[in-house]
């Protein structure tokens, strides 16, 4: 049973910083695509990041290129989001995904997390 569980969400000032962690299990690691996707109140849920688990390529959206970093742990199955500069416009339920390339650049993965919440505010 393919599992994704993420942590690290909370309450940040804008300009400070979050790691957000995606363990996962239950799959075979190296097959697959994790990506980090957000969903603010009444918007709709954008893609920010993904990493390719067996070769490490990453993809950003423009939005959060320059701030935002992904990174993955092979020996922990797990797919991290370091988060810097952090901005209000960046507070949303962050979800990760995890299926072949093509779902998760369409957004339409088999297999997701019930999602972690980030808010920046002062």
């Amino acid at each position: 049973q393919v599992q994704l569980v993420e942590s690290g969400g909370g309450l940040v000032q804008p300009g400070g910083s979050l790691r957000l962690s995606c363990a996962a299990s239950g799959f075979t690691w190296d097959y697959y695509t994790t990506g980090w996707f957000r969903q603010a109140p009444g918007k709709e849920r954008e893609g920010v990041s993904s990493i390719s688990n067996s070769d490490g390529n990453t993809y950003y959206a423009d939005s959060v290129k320059g701030r935002f970093t992904i990174s993955r742990d092979n020996a922990k199955n797990t797919v991290y989001l370091q988060m810097n500069s952090l901005k209000p416009e960046d507070t949303a339920v962050y979800y990760c995904a995890t299926d072949t390339l093509e779902k998760i650049f369409s957004g339409t993965a088999a297999y997701w997390g019930k999602g972690t919440l980030v808010t920046v505010s002062s």
